[in-house]
């Protein structure tokens, strides 16, 4: 996978694209709870009038469901919502989980307990204080042994997990997981780091099958901010950076620019079918 990564270094020439098939799709912002939502919204920017406040993931418990973060509620929801959507089992999929931040809530508590009583930290909090929380929740609910991926990578977070996922079905999968998510920034950190709202995204990554396809090329340049209506609206939540995207695939544009890292976009060719 390192080889075949290496080949989509920006400015190497005879570079061969990655490609896969989006066979599944799961949404939830504030307002916007499902896939069907979002597409309504940014097509005819109507809103549900009955949005849940949270998302409340089925895959947990009742008591867990209330112990859980923000950030694994909206990353188990709509990884489910995109499985659920490719009629594929969750315990058959390699899965990458995304977060710019991971939970700033938690993070924030643990920095200001740690600094002012340490021997009052929550052991729940504790145990949810890690990156890859979302990823083990969803790995243990599921019963799945399928490789799972946690990346972290600012605001180019999106599209190097696309990267990572697309490389995984390329080499070793016929499917992949990919989940999105960030949530709001409070206390100091909110000072230092800038995050609206829950956001969360999935696609589930297929091989070959039914669904847009999506041709990846790793480019010089600038993506620049979206300006579509998801984007517009989500602006100000750290994943903001996939919005593009799922403005593309509502919309049924056939091409977008996600912001890759400095000076540097993955351009995303969409062929709807």
């Amino acid at each position: 996978r390192q080889q075949l990564l290496a080949g989509v270094r920006p400015g190497r020439r005879g570079m061969t694209p990655l490609a896969a098939t989006i066979a599944g799709i799961g949404y939830w912002s504030e307002g916007l709870p499902d896939w069907a939502a979002a597409r309504a919204f940014a097509t005819t920017g109507t809103l549900p009038a009955d949005a849940p406040a949270k998302p409340a993931p089925q895959l947990l418990p009742a008591n867990e469901r209330r112990r859980a973060p923000p950030s694994v509620l909206v990353a188990l929801e709509v990884a489910q919502a995109a499985c659920r959507d490719a009629g594929l089992a969750p315990d058959s999929l390699p899965s990458v989980f995304i977060s710019t931040h991971g939970d700033l809530g938690i993070t924030d508590y643990m920095c200001a307990t740690l600094a002012q009583a340490p021997t009052e930290v929550s052991p729940t909090k504790f145990h949810n204080s890690v990156h890859n929380a979302a990823a083990g929740y969803w790995t243990i609910g599921t019963g799945c042994m399928r490789t799972t991926t946690a990346i972290s990578a600012h605001r180019a977070s999106f599209a190097q997990g696309l990267l990572e996922a697309l490389a995984q079905l390329a080499t070793d999968a016929d499917a992949v997981l990919l989940v999105g998510y960030d949530t709001w920034a409070t206390g100091l950190l909110s000072t230092m780091t800038h995050s609206e709202g829950l956001l969360g995204a999935a696609l589930v990554l297929a091989r070959t099958g039914p669904g847009p396809r999506i041709t990846a090329t790793l480019e010089e340049g600038e993506a620049g901010a979206g300006d579509g209506p998801l984007a517009m609206r989500g602006h100000a939540n750290a994943m903001a950076p996939m919005l593009p995207l799922f403005d593309a695939l509502a919309c049924g544009r056939d091409r977008v620019a996600l912001h890759a890292g400095a000076g540097r976009h993955l351009q995303l060719d969409i062929a709807h079918g």
